[in-house]
């Protein structure tokens, strides 16, 4: 029996032609891979064994940085079971973290490159071993990311830095062209992929301060 189609959700950068794609699958995976999307290039980057909350994840304008909110994984001393953090896209590697504990909240969106809105913000401080350095948080209230359900049928549907619309379905990526006789364009196929979890290298670790 053939495996079902992994699920793609896509979060743009505002000020660059960057976007991270967020790809479910295995249910208990996710796999995060950096979208150049100018040039079509595709960078791996982190497997987790868990739930990331896509809708609660954003990217800095510049695409740098991701604020993320997610459940599971690995269980350590001194840490909850679900957190909001700050990364270097396309990496998962905690710059600052602030425990959470439940599913409700969490996750944040950018103001600019490190300014920074969080969900929830009242329940939030940051774990001792992952300060907030070099990031001021603001109080506000800010949305979600959600799809533009332009396409029936797709996972997600949304714009790209050119106005472009894309959306992913069946595990694929897809752009389509302008005009009434506009093709849907196939950018990449997403489904071979196989979770390979490894460390973050050494610049995704690298501190903001």
């Amino acid at each position: 029996m053939d495996n079902p189609p992994c699920r793609l959700f896509v979060i743009p950068a505002r000020n660059a032609p960057l976007a991270i794609i967020l790809r479910r699958g295995p249910s208990k995976w996710y796999h995060l891979i950096r979208w150049q999307t100018d040039r079509n290039e595709f960078e791996p980057g982190a497997w987790f064994r868990g739930r990331i909350y896509e809708d609660r994840c954003d990217l800095s304008p510049d695409g740098g940085l991701l604020v993320y909110f997610c459940h599971g994984g690995a269980y350590r001393e001194g840490y909850t079971s679900s957190w909001t953090a700050v990364s270097r896209a396309p990496w998962l590697h905690a710059l600052a973290l602030w425990p959470w504990g439940t599913t409700y909240g969490g996750g944040g969106r950018f103001l600019d490159g490190r300014r920074l809105v969080l969900h929830g913000m009242a329940m939030a401080g940051t774990h001792s071993d992952h300060q907030a350095t070099g990031l001021e948080i603001v109080e506000g209230d800010v949305g979600y990311h959600v799809s533009g359900h332009e396409v029936e049928g797709a996972d997600w549907s949304g714009r790209d830095h050119r106005g472009y619309l894309v959306y992913c379905r069946d595990g694929k990526l897809f752009r389509r062209g302008r005009g009434q006789e506009g093709l849907d364009q196939e950018l990449a196929d997403f489904n071979p992929l196989r979770p390979s979890p490894g460390p973050a290298p050494d610049w995704a670790r690298q501190s903001l301060g």
